[in-house]
């Protein structure tokens, strides 16, 4: 109960910078405890290294196996089942594959969560071209699918990530809604959820902006790389 109390404590930091919600004493000194342990996590970590032992490869734009360098995160890639919004498998592997200049920044986002008892959970990563027609065919909506016949998604370059939060064992955090939620709930707005799942929302999206990342204001969810690379149209996992 008490690591419950503690991690509900750092959760309601953000309510003095989002939301617009008033701020109490205790969710003041949550967020200073919050934004201390991101600050010396930056600072014992540096943006160029990992935190496991695996070799690296000399192009940050090499295609690598998340897990092979973050080996805690979570991964349940919806788009390798039949559960999604499609209700079909999309693609046929269940490694989470991303560009390995988007992975060190995923490296650093972890690290920063595990000082709250959080992790991150990969819902989707690079997505080959074909899934994204695939995607399209379902849901013909530029709102929520990119159209792959006039531009590709972040997706099929490898630099973007679908991601939610999970405590240590691996329960999914109250988010503002579930995965592929095609309405106004799933937006960045985070007034029409209950404030639980607004501030952790919202603390997904500081992390990862923190470190690099930038989201799409319809999906709460969704993160692309700063950096940008080409569309993989070879790669196979």
């Amino acid at each position: 109960m008490k690591r419950r109390a503690f991690l509900i404590g750092l959760l309601l930091c953000l309510s003095a910078a989002g939301c617009g919600k008033e701020a109490g004493t205790e969710s003041m000194i949550t967020g200073q405890t919050l934004h201390a342990a991101m600050q010396t996590t930056a600072a014992t970590q540096p943006e160029q290294t990992l935190p496991v032992e695996t070799e690296a490869p000399e192009d940050d734009g090499t295609l690598v196996s998340v897990t092979d360098y973050i080996p805690d995160v979570a991964v349940e890639l919806k788009y390798a089942t039949a559960d999604n919004f499609t209700g079909q498998v999309i693609y046929d592997f269940q490694e989470v594959y991303l560009r390995y200049g988007t992975v060190k920044k995923l490296a650093q986002v972890q690290q920063s969560l595990g000082e709250a008892g959080l992790r991150l959970k990969i819902w989707d990563g690079f997505r080959p071209v074909s899934a994204q027609y695939k995607l399209w065919e379902a849901c013909p909506d530029p709102t929520y699918v990119a159209n792959p016949q006039t531009g590709y998604s972040n997706h099929s370059r490898g630099n973007a990530v679908d991601v939610t939060l999970v405590d240590m064992d691996g329960n999914e955090m109250e988010m503002p809604t579930g995965f592929d939620d095609f309405s106004q709930l799933a937006d960045r707005d985070y007034s029409d959820c209950t404030p639980e799942a607004a501030e952790n929302a919202q603390l997904l999206q500081r992390i990862m902006e923190k470190y690099g990342f930038t989201g799409y204001f319809g999906e709460w969810w969704h993160f692309a790389d700063s950096v940008t690379y080409p569309v993989e149209e070879d790669f196979q996992p």
